[in-house]
């Protein structure tokens, strides 16, 4: 899998834990936001992520928080990295930092080249870009519908942050998508299920692999 991460997002159960542990996954993603078919409240958290090795990085998924839900959710799932998928402010990003010892990531919706630009507002801020296709205006989900976005936007980017990409990757695409961007992290959530929410193993073994044969 050469230096390539891979976030396996929207995990709900113990046993696609286990699958994307053993598969090699580095980052184990759960989201809290209530709209989301992959919503995990923060009082079901501890039972969940004891299942995560030492070897997997913990991060929780957010739109918009208030801060009670940041502070449930940081202590009940054990958070390392807090992924902001909303409207959130550089200034946002600044106060959660200092309440909380967290990396923070920040997603940027993209669907045109001048979305790229979005970045550069948070790179004093973010730890990480999570480059993510832009979801339609009616939907009341940021993220995690299976969208892509031409790719080729990236590779000839200025990136002047660490990055990652997400938006519609898949084990049949992700191979594709690394070579046009040669992307250090892949994220992913809808491709790897057989129905919204639901995760497949067999789906996110054979992603991993796409990622370590790319």
């Amino acid at each position: 899998m050469a230096d390539i991460d891979v976030k396996i997002c929207g995990l709900t159960t113990a046993e696609v834990i286990e699958a994307a542990a053993n598969a090699g996954a580095s980052h184990a993603g759960f989201v809290f936001y209530e709209p989301s078919p992959r919503n995990l409240r923060p009082r079901e958290a501890p039972a969940l992520v004891k299942n995560v090795p030492k070897s997997m990085k913990r991060v929780g998924v957010f739109v918009e928080p208030e801060d009670s839900l940041l502070e449930r959710a940081i202590t009940a799932a054990r958070l390392d990295i807090v992924q902001l998928h909303g409207n959130e402010r550089p200034e946002r990003l600044k106060t959660i930092k200092a309440r909380h010892d967290v990396e923070i990531w920040k997603a940027i919706p993209v669907s045109k080249a001048s979305d790229l630009a979005r970045a550069q507002e948070y790179r004093d801020q973010a730890d990480l870009i999570l480059f993510d296709a832009r979801t339609p205006k009616a939907s009341r989900l940021p993220g995690g519908m299976g969208i892509a976005f031409d790719w080729s936007l990236l590779n000839k980017f200025n990136h002047k942050s660490e990055w990652g990409l997400s938006g519609g990757l898949t084990p049949e695409n992700v191979a594709e998508a690394i070579a046009i961007t040669a992307a250090p992290l892949v994220d992913v959530s809808s491709g790897v299920e057989r129905e919204a929410g639901v995760k497949d193993p067999a789906r996110i073994a054979a992603f991993i692999e796409a990622v370590r044969d790319a």
